[in-house]
C-alpha cells in the first residue's frame, strides 16, 4: 500500500497556476461570530475545546473553539510562525513562507500522511485590528488540494490572569487521486487538534 501511494504522480507545481479561481466562497471582513450557549461556556471554562457546526455561503462548515491561557500577542505569535509548524503539528512535514506583503503571507505546506505527501499553497490575510486571519488557497500556484478556505479568530476574554478565545474553521476540498482514508484524516482531525496544538505551544513556559 506504501509503495502504492509514493508512485501517485502529485500535481502541486509552483510554476504553473491552480486548475480554479476558488469553488468554495471566501471570506470577506471579519466571519461571523459564532453563538455560544451555557453549556459551550461551561465546556470552555473546563479547559476543553467546543466544536460546532454552522451554516456558511457553501453549506456547513466546522467551527472548533478554545479557550487559551495567554495573550493574543503570544497566540498571534504560534499560529503566524509557520516555519515550526513541521515540530508543532502532525503530519506537517515542511512549511514556510515564500512570499510576504505586509499582512498577507504565502506559505508552502507539505503534509505526509501515512507516508503520502500532499503539498498547497496557502494566501494568509492577517487583520491585526478586527483579531482574525482569513486564507485561501494561493490559485496562482498549482496545489495538491482542490480548493482550502478557512479562518483563526483570537479574542481577549481576561488580562490578569491572561486568557483569550481561540476561534478556527476551515473547508477543504480534495482531490479525486487522494485516498478515502487520506483525505478523512486530513480533513477530519483537523478542527480539534489545531486549536489543541495552539493552546500547548501558547501555554507553554
Amino acid at each position: 500500500m506504501l509503495a502504492l501511494l509514493l508512485s501517485i504522480a502529485l500535481a502541486a507545481n509552483p510554476n504553473a497556476p491552480h486548475e480554479h479561481q476558488g469553488k468554495i466562497p471566501a471570506f470577506r471582513g471579519a466571519p461571523a461570530a459564532v453563538t455560544l450557549s451555557a453549556a459551550d461556556q461551561a465546556t470552555l471554562s473546563s479547559g476543553k475545546a467546543v466544536l460546532k457546526q454552522v451554516q456558511g455561503e457553501s453549506g456547513g462548515r466546522g467551527v472548533a473553539i478554545m479557550d487559551v491561557k495567554a495573550t493574543p500577542a503570544t497566540i498571534w505569535s504560534r499560529v503566524t510562525n509557520y516555519g515550526m509548524y513541521p515540530k508543532w503539528v502532525n503530519n506537517v512535514a515542511s512549511c514556510g513562507n515564500y512570499r510576504t506583503d505586509g499582512n498577507t503571507m504565502y506559505t508552502r505546506f507539505v503534509l505526509d500522511p501515512m507516508g503520502m505527501t500532499v503539498e498547497y499553497y496557502i494566501k494568509h490575510v492577517y487583520n491585526p485590528s478586527t483579531g482574525h486571519l482569513t486564507w485561501t488557497l494561493d490559485y496562482s500556484r498549482q496545489s495538491d488540494l482542490d480548493d482550502s478556505v478557512g479562518y483563526w479568530r483570537v479574542t481577549p476574554i481576561s488580562t490578569e490572569p491572561p486568557v483569550s478565545r481561540l476561534e478556527y474553521s476551515v473547508q477543504i476540498l480534495m482531490k479525486g487521486w487522494i485516498p478515502g482514508f487520506v483525505a478523512d484524516m486530513i480533513a477530519k482531525e483537523g478542527l480539534e487538534n489545531a486549536v489543541m496544538w495552539v493552546k500547548r505551544e501558547s501555554e507553554r513556559p
